[in-house]
């Protein structure tokens, strides 16, 4: 039996993280790939998995997408070299920038609120 979807996104997500990290990498390409790394690998979510059904829904599609487009944008020889290396790292990075945008897309979603909420009160 082959690998679990969820081991073959890991890696896949993590051979993103590279592609940013490497200067072959063509820059619309890593463009892409930092919000996609960053947000694939925030231990906080857009939508947080308590939510009933959208909770999981950002992670299943806006992750997959983001990889399959990186996948398009990066070389097949280059892209991978990254899988490989991937596949050897035993440990799943972890992106401080991925939480810090997370956190100011939930704050800037909670002050638009705030504001367009507030005149309804006074």
């Amino acid at each position: 039996m082959g690998p679990s979807l969820a081991h073959r996104l890991r890696i896949e997500t993590h051979a993103v993280w590279l592609a940013v990290r490497d200067p072959r990498t063509p820059w619309p390409a890593r463009a892409l790939g930092m919000i996609v790394a960053a947000y694939a690998l925030s231990p906080i979510d857009l939508i947080p998995d308590v939510i009933p059904v959208l909770g999981l829904l950002d992670d299943a599609l806006l992750i997959p997408a983001g990889v399959w487009l990186m996948t398009r944008l990066i070389p097949a020889a280059l892209m991978a070299e990254f899988r490989a290396t991937a596949e050897q790292a035993a440990e799943r990075p972890v992106s401080r920038t991925g939480v810090v945008l997370v956190v100011a897309t939930w704050i800037a979603v909670l002050v638009a609120l705030w504001w367009l909420l507030r005149g309804r009160w006074d």
